[in-house]
């Protein structure tokens, strides 16, 4: 296939030659290595990579993929980061409007009743893109066993080389592409070349409220897959009513192997059981009745693990796979969600990833800090405000019992909102038939990858969208996979003709509190917060009335505060050569929404705010 830089004007064409999505399981070659935590199937490509920057596709060196070019003249850059903390491109938070907007002008494709829009972004001067090289070889090990590339997070489109082999092309910045790198291998060295580019059709629907980067900007790594293999997993545990029994239902995608051996144990390591069944490409164990049981909740997150053994025909060990899993019931009643047959009561925070040193780059250390003060000051739930984060985050939600809205990589409310006033003749993707399968595979991908973790209780199909047959489509792919969560959408509340097949939530943002009791006296469905108390400068005050109606109504599912941490970076004030932290705006960036990047309950370098004193004894009420 010839790659085509026309595919950055093309909403219908997001993903070339990606291994479909997967389970985020991770694999070992024994039990006895699992225990270490590395796999000697993984190899990290992270660190020094060669680069250059072009301010736009025409500038971008020809044939820079091959494996004979010269990139002595290449600079370098670290793996993860994004391109304008190297200091090659403008640093710039806005928040609703596009970051071209003011100075060119751009309408999303097929709007507007005009069709595609060529050259948009590939023939665009502003249009910059980064070409990335790395050198690497395989272990001696892998010598016979297919090997993919995983890329945890590129943003914005990226295409992809080996050996000047083209392999393909991705955008969906902030969920894992990953592609078969097996054809085109070599003994020795191999060449890697990527060129990512900082805006195409995706950034129409990347309209968040945060800091625009592009980038490598999370792990890229190598995937040996043994000769039997787990491609996917999906574990489905069944709580009853009673609480304490329930099912296990489990499939698995298997590429060879004789045999399969599945254990459950406890949180203790106890077998609960243990089966050999003949491999197969479809593994299924259907209704494996479990007694005895701890739910998993907020108040007890217990763990158990499955774990699949891929066994050989002398019945040695392939591939080991430890997956952790909950039992938990969430069911709704009479517009009351209940876990676990209590009334559910969210006392959550909207979450950016985020870094001062290092943008939307981070790492175990800030992760296990913010996990540490959700809990240190009562909250108990996350909405991952508005894409998929780093997985290792929803591992730790699991084991510490916060609830997770797991939130889709979609945002277009530059297409649909100008100047506060609700306008969607562009907006996307709408019911626009050519956007819909963008979106839809950006629901899937979400899904696919997080299926198997107990701390999502919900799927957001996103922020801020408005509504239409596309994000419609959406909802009824999660319903058709998924009868074990709640969907959750607000932009309904601009479409009120999709009520009834969008979203099983009433959802709202900035609800006064005489609104939400308004609705709470009639309520149609649940009722939910998706954003309140936008924690801007001296704020906050007054989330008692919030609280009381929580205690009032039990249909009142509570909500999730805007939010938990500023967006600023730190810089080396010029003047006093004394370190400062810097928001929107103070890097000249036009446009800009200025200092609307911090409006969080912490500092950008995790120092709280008074404010959150305020939330910790207000959520107090319903955790304690």
């Amino acid at each position: 296939m010839t790659p085509s830089l026309d595919w950055l004007d093309d909403p219908e064409i997001f993903r070339v030659n990606q291994v479909p999505a997967h389970s985020d399981h991770v694999y070992f070659a024994s039990a006895v290595e699992a225990k270490t935590q590395q796999s000697s199937f993984k190899q990290l490509l992270n660190g020094s990579w060669q680069f250059h920057f072009a301010e736009n596709p025409q500038a971008q060196p020809a044939d820079f993929y091959q494996p004979t070019f010269d990139d002595s003249q290449f600079d370098s850059i670290q793996v993860p980061q994004h391109i304008e903390l190297a200091n090659y491109a403008q640093i710039q938070y806005v928040n609703t409007q596009y970051p071209w907007d003011g100075r060119r002008f751009r309408r999303p494709a097929y709007t507007l009743d005009r069709g595609l829009q060529p050259g948009c972004f590939s023939q665009a001067p502003d249009n910059a893109v980064g070409c990335y090289r790395k050198v690497f070889s395989l272990p001696e090990a892998w010598a016979e066993l297919n090997v993919h590339i995983q890329f945890a997070g590129v943003e914005r489109a990226m295409y992809l080389w080996c050996n000047g082999h083209f392999v393909g092309y991705a955008e969906d910045s902030f969920t894992p592409s990953e592609f078969d790198l097996t054809p085109y291998l070599q003994k020795g060295d191999n060449v890697l070349a990527a060129a990512v580019y900082r805006q195409s059709t995706a950034s129409f629907i990347e309209d968040q409220d945060f800091f625009r980067f592009f980038g490598i900007f999370r792990d890229v790594c190598l995937l040996a897959q043994p000769k039997g293999h787990v491609q996917d997993l999906a574990v489905v545990a069944i709580l009853n009513e009673d609480l304490r029994t329930g099912d296990l239902d489990l499939k698995a995608k298997l590429t060879g192997g004789s045999a399969v051996k599945v254990c459950l144990q406890d949180a203790s390591g106890r077998p609960l059981f243990t089966q050999v069944k003949p491999a197969s490409a479809e593994f299924v164990l259907k209704s494996l009745p479990v007694t005895q049981l701890h739910p998993w909740s907020h108040e007890e997150p217990y763990l158990y693990t499955v774990t699949l053994t891929i066994l050989d025909d002398d019945h040695n060990e392939i591939e080991y796979v430890p997956q952790k899993i909950g039992f938990r019931r969430l069911t709704v009643a009479d517009n009351v969600v209940f876990l676990n047959n209590q009334r559910l009561i969210l006392t959550g925070v909207n979450r950016h990833e985020w870094s001062a040193n290092s943008g939307r780059v981070i790492g175990m250390a800030e992760m296990k800090a913010d996990i540490k003060t959700f809990l240190a000051h009562h909250i108990n739930a996350v909405r991952t405000c508005h894409y998929p984060d780093q997985l290792l985050w929803y591992q730790l939600c699991d084991e510490a019992g916060i609830y997770v809205m797991a939130e889709v990589n979609l945002e277009s409310h530059g297409s649909w909102q100008k100047r506060s006033a609700v306008e969607p003749s562009y907006n996307v993707p709408g019911s626009v038939p050519q956007w819909r399968e963008a979106v839809l595979d950006r629901a899937r991908t979400n899904y696919e990858t997080l299926k198997n973790h107990p701390s999502i209780l919900f799927w957001s199909l996103g922020n801020e969208s408005f509504a239409g047959e596309d994000i419609a489509g959406m909802n009824d792919y999660y319903k058709q996979v998924d009868n074990t969560r709640l969907v959750h959408y607000e932009g309904v509340v601009h479409a009120r003709e999709y009520e009834a097949r969008i979203s099983d939530l009433e959802s709202r943002m900035y609800a006064s509190p005489a609104e939400v009791a308004a609705y709470l006296r009639q309520p149609k469905k649940p009722f939910l917060l998706c954003e309140y108390m936008h924690d801007m400068g001296n704020s906050l005050g007054g989330m008692h009335e919030y609280m009381d109606l929580i205690e009032k109504y039990p249909n009142f599912l509570g909500g999730f505060i805007w939010d938990f941490i500023d967006q600023a970076l730190w810089v080396t004030d010029p003047i006093s050569g004394n370190q400062a932290l810097r928001y929107g705006g103070d890097f000249d960036d036009r446009p800009s929404d200025y200092a609307f990047s911090a409006d969080g309950l912490m500092f950008a370098d995790r120092t709280p705010k008074p404010a959150m004193q305020e939330v910790a004894h207000e959520y107090a009420r319903f955790t304690d």
